[in-house]
């Protein structure tokens, strides 16, 4: 379909790109931005007159649920959700129930998302077998069938010895390993270790388990040379280790979740559920330090950890509660909300969610590596519409998601997504 997108301010970070233009789209391509083609017909106009055309967002941690907890999130309902946020690309844990650790359990996943003709998936490999940390997953097979890394998800790796061996296998084919830093017998607990989950009672997990588990990654790097993503630090000691890593020229990228960008473990208040998120929500310098990594680019993206979770299993105590929130419809606002309230450039924060984490995944994308997260004359037409005028209150029921818990309920945020395109498709509108 020919659609001419009108008197929008069109944004690319990537390119540095600010300027009130038109964007004329066809085949799924970005025909042209400033002015259509001479004869060019559109057979549908969107007027974004006070509104923002962005490149669609690029999440790297969304989980759509499916196979296997369908009672907490479908496919579809997660899909729409992400359209919904402006997600036009999106990355899954390998986590599902079965674990995505054979081809044909991918192959399945991808064909089934792209029926829907929504949100592109590229869903990470399991590291090993059964997320059991004891024996490697054929990595060559899941990439063909589409994977563009292999991780662990939340299970700790109980080898060092496996790791090690992952790391030096991916190594020598180019492949990225993506880890959540945790330490097996530090994280088990529930909470951010401080005063106040002493004072509430509740089990901690210590800076110490992601230091320690940092520690041993970059010394396992430096051996095999691999090339290690970290999904969602934490603390301001585990920005330092990643900083200096950085520093030293190892292969690491970093991001990190909205919950730890704009939340601290004060945020858990009298014991609410749908603050139990993974990682624990920590200290206000904690959150500082993240923010300002962010900004400065030690942190590369930032992520929505959209985790759907059933009502039932969040109306019980908090250290029983199932951990998780819903969070791809709020990554936008929220990626606002951050610029605004930090003094931090709106280009900066609009990079996070498209251009960076695209540099994150990397060749990985092959032929889309440099077309997604920007907006460019013959590149592919994902993009989204943004109102930056609409406030919003965040009312959980109201969310597309079917998993409704979010820390952020009753927030007032800025900017909401107003349409959103999908290789030259309208795959959502808000009415």
């Amino acid at each position: 379909m020919k659609i001419l997108i009108r008197n929008g301010r069109v944004m690319d970070p990537a390119r540095g790109l600010d300027q009130q233009a038109d964007v004329a789209i066809d085949g799924g391509k970005v025909l042209a931005i400033g002015k259509a083609p001479e004869g060019f017909a559109a057979e549908r106009e969107i007027d974004a007159a006070g509104c923002w055309v962005l490149p669609g967002l690029v999440d790297l941690a969304v989980r759509l649920r499916e196979p296997g907890h369908e009672h907490e999130g479908m496919l579809q309902s997660e899909m729409a959700a992400s359209v919904a946020g402006g997600v036009t690309s999106l990355v899954c844990p390998p986590d599902t129930d079965p674990v995505l650790d054979e081809q044909g359990l991918v192959e399945m996943l991808k064909f089934r998302a792209e029926k829907l003709h929504q949100s592109r998936l590229f869903p990470l490999g399991a590291l090993t077998l059964g997320l059991k940390g004891e024996v490697l997953t054929e990595m060559a097979e899941l990439t063909e069938s589409g994977c563009i890394g292999f991780g662990q998800a939340e299970v700790p790796m109980t080898s060092t010895q496996t790791l090690q061996r992952a790391l030096a296998y991916a190594a020598t084919y180019g492949y990225t390993v993506w880890l959540r830093p945790q330490e097996l017998y530090l994280g088990k607990g529930v909470a951010a270790s401080g005063p106040l989950a002493t004072r509430m009672g509740l089990s901690g997990v210590p800076v110490a388990a992601e230091t320690i588990a940092l520690h041993t990654i970059f010394e396992l790097m430096r051996g095999t040379q691999a090339r290690v993503h970290l999904c969602r630090l934490s603390s301001a000691a585990g920005v330092e280790l990643v900083r200096r890593a950085k520093a030293e020229g190892l292969q690491v990228t970093a991001d990190v979740s909205i919950n730890s960008l704009h939340l601290t473990d004060t945020d858990i208040g009298y014991f609410d559920s749908s603050a139990r998120v993974t990682p624990p929500l920590r200290q206000q310098r904690d959150r500082d330090a993240l923010s300002a990594a962010l900004a400065d680019g030690t942190i590369d993206a930032l992520v929505s950890d959209h985790t759907p979770v059933d009502e039932d299993a969040k109306v019980l105590p908090f250290a029983e509660a199932e951990p998780g929130a819903t969070g791809v419809e709020l990554l936008l606002s929220l990626a606002v909300k951050w610029s605004q309230d930090g003094g931090v450039p709106l280009n900066r924060a609009l990079a996070a969610i498209t251009a960076s984490p695209v540099q994150v995944l990397g060749s990985a994308l092959g032929e889309l590596q440099g077309q997604l997260g920007r907006l460019a004359e013959g590149g592919v037409a994902d993009l989204c519409i943004v109102d930056p005028q609409a406030a919003w209150t965040v009312k959980p029921q109201e969310l597309a998601s079917q998993g409704k818990s979010t820390p952020f309920g009753g927030y007032e945020l800025p900017a909401r997504v107003r349409c959103t395109l999908v290789d030259g498709r309208v795959a959502f509108e808000r009415r």
